[in-house]
This record gives structure tokens, C-alpha cells and sequence, in this order.
């Protein structure tokens, strides 16, 4: 028999600990978001959501690299594709990172629901290509469902949702769900570019919820266990939909995704950097996840249809976070409580 032991640590479990140091970098974010709910300065919220992420990464050891950002659409700060994160020291784990310091920064500035800290990454063995894919288009067209949806689409040769009249798609999603078509809850974005979605929503007689930002955590939520929500729609940011597309990954849901074009101006920026095949091409999960890992974590700053927002009570700040890892499947509910006199959160100056 061998008496050789077995290595220290896999990639597996480097995962383990390192994904409580992802879902503190969430918390922090939301923490410091937190002060500016409807104060009516996204820039300013969204700086200080950033600051505390790259607080937290600069003390980690890992060699972190942004593959999916945020801030691309409006010149918001932002941490960006191509930065560094973590302390890169040598022999230090490799991952692909994609994030958004706070997904609804108007909702924020608003003082309304439905905003988040998330954070996605994926351990990369040395040498190996992006595990995440990015998508060049502003927006794609989105619809994301369940795990019984995704295996109903599957038994029936994996058709094309997208292509599909909304009337169709709300009568296969009951179908699979085992609910009559009224009863099926579809969320989208309040958006004058969704009319017709919403119109046939309505004339399919399911029920319609409408949110203002933050279609990440719209997304997610049918694929969470006993989801109020059976599906989400909508052209929305594509960096989001891949966000999304890793917390599916780990849920075992799905998503269907494909670059949609807001000008032709765009369309044709577009055209340049990619093949025409891949403007045309429904996503997947899979295909914007690559691979086996996945880790996605969320902190809730305002309240949304994954989790509630932060309250600030006195000296204290209550929060809500969901961590998740693809390769086990767990889905973690951290509820935890910050005090504020003994509480430090590093930070790195943003300028907004």
C-alpha cells in the first residue's frame, strides 16, 4: 500500500479558501454603498463600492485579472478590463475575475430596490486560456430560467427562446413548471426599447414584474430554490449577462444570450472585433463559463428579488450575501452583522 500523502491542496481546495475573501470584498462594498442610497450620486457611490473591492484584493494573494468590468457603457468609475488584483506574488493562484462594484447605480442615487455588489471568478490552471468570455456589444438579449426549464429545453432539442413569440415562451416555461400560463412571473426592465416584450407578456396573461436597474439579480433569481420568479427577459447590459451566467453555472440553470444592438453605429464598432457568426450566436451558461469553476457572490445594498438590502441600525450595519461554487453546487446564505466601532474595511482611494 502507499504511504505517499496526498497533495496540501487542489484547485478545489484553493477555491474553498479563498471564497470567503470574494464574498468580503461584496460585504465591504456594500457597506460603503450603503451611505449613499438616495443621495442622488451614482459616481460617488460607485467610487466608494470600488475603493472597498480593491481594498480587499490588495491584501489577497492571488494573481487576479479582470476579464469582465463594469463602467463601460458610461464612464462611471470602475474597475476595468485588464487590471490586476490581488498581490500577483509568485506561485500565487490565477483566476479570471468579473465584477460589479454595484449593479443599479441609479437605483442608489434613487433610493430605490434592486441594487448589488457581485462578484464572479474562475480558477485558471497556469496556461490555460480565459474562462470567461467577453462579450463586445453594449447589450445582448437576455432571457434566463430555471433548472426545470433548462432540462424541459433540453428534451425538446434545445430551441431557440430568443426567436420565439413571448406568448410561446410563457406557455413552455408553464409547461415545464407544471403551472398554468397565468401564473408564470416574468421580470424585465422597465425600458421604452421592451414595449413589444412587455405588450405580449400582457396578452399571454402572465404576471409582469417590472424593475428599474439591476437585471443581474432578475436574472438569477429563477434559478434559485423556490424562485418567485419563473424567467427574466430583456436587452441588458452584456458584462451583466455574463455576471448572471456564472451564478447559473452554479444553480444549474441557464440562459440564453445574444448580442443585440442599441445603433448601428454600434453594430458596425462592433463588426470590427468579431466575427459575424458571433453577433449572431446564441450563449449559453457554458459558453461564457468556461470550464469546471465558477465562484459567484453577491451582497445586497438596497433590497432585490435575491436577497435583502443593507440596514444601517445605530452602529451597525446588517447585511445579506449569497456565496456560490459551481463544483459542489452549495449555495451559502451569509447573514452577518458589521460593527462599525470595531469594524475596518480597507480601502483604496477611487476618484470619482
Amino acid at each position: 500500500m502507499s504511504t505517499e500523502l496526498p497533495p496540501l491542496r487542489s484547485p478545489q481546495d484553493l477555491e474553498r479558501v479563498l471564497e470567503f475573501e470574494f464574498v468580503r470584498a461584496t460585504e465591504n462594498a456594500a457597506l460603503q454603498a450603503i451611505h449613499w442610497l438616495g443621495r442622488g450620486e451614482k459616481e460617488l457611490a460607485d467610487a466608494a463600492a470600488c475603493s472597498a473591492i480593491y481594498g480587499v484584493f490588495d491584501i489577497l494573494d492571488i494573481r487576479g485579472e479582470v476579464v469582465i468590468g463594469e463602467g463601460i457603457k458610461d464612464e462611471a468609475p470602475g474597475i476595468f478590463v485588464g487590471e490586476h488584483l490581488g498581490t500577483w506574488k509568485e506561485g500565487s493562484p490565477r483566476f479570471n475575475i468579473a465584477l460589479d462594484p454595484i449593479d443599479g447605480t441609479s437605483n442608489i442615487a434613487k433610493g430605490m430596490p434592486n441594487s448589488i455588489a457581485v462578484i464572479a471568478a474562475a480558477e485558471i490552471p497556469e496556461g490555460a486560456p480565459p474562462a470567461m468570455k467577453s462579450i463586445p456589444s453594449f447589450y445582448s438579449h437576455k432571457m434566463a430560467y430555471g433548472p426545470e426549464v433548462k432540462k424541459a429545453l433540453a428534451a425538446a432539442g434545445n430551441p431557440c427562446l430568443l426567436d420565439m413569440p413571448m406568448g410561446k415562451v410563457i406557455d413552455f416555461v408553464a409547461e415545464a413548471l407544471g403551472k398554468h400560463s397565468r401564473d408564470v412571473v416574468v421580470v424585465t426592465m422597465d425600458r421604452p426599447r421592451h414595449a413589444q416584450i412587455i405588450q405580449e407578456i400582457r396578452e399571454a396573461g402572465a404576471a409582469l414584474r417590472m424593475i428599474m436597474d439591476g437585471d443581474i439579480a432578475a436574472a438569477v433569481a429563477p434559478s434559485m430554490p423556490d424562485p418567485s420568479v419563473d424567467l427574466y427577459v430583456g436587452m441588458g447590459g452584456s458584462p451583466e449577462g455574463v455576471l448572471a451566467a456564472a451564478a447559473l453555472k452554479c444553480l444549474g440553470g441557464d440562459m440564453q444570450m445574444r448580442m443585440w444592438f442599441h445603433t448601428e453605429e454600434h453594430r458596425a464598432e462592433v463588426a470590427q472585433e468579431c466575427s459575424a457568426e458571433d453577433m449572431t450566436h446564441v450563449f449559453h451558461a457554458d459558453d461564457l463559463i468556461l470550464g469546471e469553476s465558477a465562484l459567484f457572490c453577491v451582497t445586497g445594498i438596497s433590497d432585490s428579488p435575491l436577497l435583502p438590502g443593507a440596514k444601517l441600525t445605530g452602529h451597525h450595519i446588517e447585511t445579506h450575501s449569497l456565496l456560490m461554487r459551481s463544483r459542489s453546487g452549495t449555495v451559502r446564505r451569509i447573514h452577518a452583522t458589521h460593527n462599525l466601532d470595531r469594524k475596518v474595511v480597507p480601502i483604496r482611494e477611487v476618484k470619482a
